[in-house]
This record gives structure tokens, sequence and C-alpha cells, in this order.
């Protein structure tokens, strides 16, 4: 990763770093950013000179064809690890079997408290299903990174990047050792959580959504069904009203030519003459 991409990303994006200082030159840490591109599980391990493992979806390694298999050499050869997000509940259970295994190695382990990328480039509320659990369950650090313009870089649905610098800034590590043992307190789960969402809110100078990023997904993607539904039977009352003149105007010239209309006008005047 970081000889074959790593060094050509760095040359061809020249991405700016602040506070990599911040990360600790050894042993376990909790890397925690915000998710704006597909290319920030790229950037952010380029710039680092230790290897960070993210949780990648399941998506990633099972999709079928050429790219499909190409994909999921890559994502197995740069360590990263696969969750199934069918269920809820047992993503959020092999997110936090991987992390503490990840953090047990004494290595760095990368999640998007998110949960997945940011529908409009704002920042979303943090999921305390994966990140505060490993991080009280280890009680290693947490690092809040804030990717810059990586969205800019390559929106969703876009393949071919634009080439642009890209920023990643890295805060100092939280230390929650405080609620160490209180890994299932969901009151204490939340604060965790929040706490770091707020660290990466002053990093990133995002604005905050305090909603689930999957919800603003859910009504984008509703609100542009709506927004379809509402154009398309705009267009066919502009068809009906189009229809309705132009019958009109048939009317219209059909009795202006003395058709069928006029003729029995004609008839009833003359029976009334008579």
């Amino acid at each position: 990763m970081k000889v074959a991409i790593g060094g050509p990303l760095k040359l061809a994006f020249r991405p700016w770093v602040e506070g990599a200082e911040n990360i600790p030159a050894e042993g376990p840490a909790i890397l925690a950013s915000n998710h704006l591109s597909f290319s920030d599980s790229f950037f952010l391990p380029a710039v680092l000179d230790r290897k960070v493992t993210f949780i990648a979806k399941a998506e990633y390694f099972t999709t079928p064809g050429v790219k499909g298999r190409l994909t999921a050499a890559f994502f197995k050869g740069v360590g990263q690890l696969p969750v199934d997000r069918s269920g809820a509940r047992g993503a959020g259970e092999a997110a936090v079997r991987s992390g503490i295994e990840v953090l047990e190695r004494g290595e760095l382990f990368g999640i998007y408290p998110e949960g997945t990328r940011s529908p409009d480039g704002r920042l979303y509320r943090g999921k305390p299903g994966g990140l505060a659990r490993v991080a009280l369950a280890t009680g290693a650090p947490v690092i809040p990174v804030a990717m810059i313009d990586t969205e800019k870089i390559q929106p969703p649905g876009k393949v071919v990047p634009k080439l642009m610098r890209p920023g990643i800034r890295i805060g100092r590590a939280l230390d929650f050792s405080r609620y160490q043992g209180m890994e299932h307190d969901r009151f204490v789960l939340r604060a965790v959580t929040d706490e770091v969402m707020y660290e990466i809110m002053k990093l990133s100078g995002q604005e905050y959504v305090d909603i689930y990023a999957t919800a603003a997904k859910r009504q984008i993607a509703e609100a542009a069904k709506a927004e379809k539904e509402a154009e398309k039977a705009g267009k066919a009352e502009k068809e009906a009203g189009k229809e309705a003149e132009r019958a009109e105007k048939a009317a219209q010239a059909a009795a202006a030519e003395g058709g069928p209309a006029a003729g029995e006008d004609r008839a009833e005047r003359e029976t009334g003459a008579q």
C-alpha cells in the first residue's frame, strides 16, 4: 500500500497534514475520522508511517466480476477487515471484535464513527456501538482525525478523481480511562462518542447535524423520489393541457370551415325560417 500506492498518491495529490506528531510511534490507538469519500481510507494510511487497519463493508470482498476480484484482493492485501452490514447489531458486534483484535496486537485501528460517508459534506451524529465500546474495552486512546476536501476529489459515484490537494488534520489523543469497565452503559457510550465527534467537528470545521448519516441519506433519497414524481405529474398535467388546447383548436377550425356542427346550425336556422 505505502510503496505501490502511497508514494504515487502523495506525489500526485500532495496532501497536507497537521498534527502527525499526535500519532504514537508504537502501541495501540484508535483513529476516529470523519468520512467524506471512498479515498479517505487511502489518504490517511498513505501519510502515516504506521499501518492503519480499517473495517470495510463485506461487499468490497464479495462483489463478482473482474473489478470485484481486484477490489477484494486490494482490501485483503492492505489488511482491511470485512464486516457484514446486513444487520445493524451484527455489524456493530463484528466491528467491536475486529477493533479489539487489532488493538491487542498493538496496532492502529481506523474507524468512521458516522458509519457511512456523509451525503452532503456535513458531519453527522456518531454511532456509539463500535468506537466507544472498543475504546472502553481496550483502554486505547482515541485520536480524532479530520479529512479535508476529499469529497471534492472523488464524490460518490465518480470513478476518475480530480487532482487537488486534500488535507488531514490530526488531533490530540483523548483518554477515556475514567469510563473503564462501563462499555455496556449506553449513556456512557453516547457521551464518549459525542466527545469524539465534537473534536472532529472542531478539526474539520464541518457543520454538525444531530442525526445519523444513514437517516439523512434516506431523507435525501425520499426527497429526490418525491421531486421526480412531482416532476412526472407536472409533465402529465402539462401534456393533458396541451391535448385539451389542441382539441379546442380543432373544434374551432371545424366550425370555421363549415363542418358538421356548422351544417347542423344552418339546418336548424332553415327549419325555423319555414
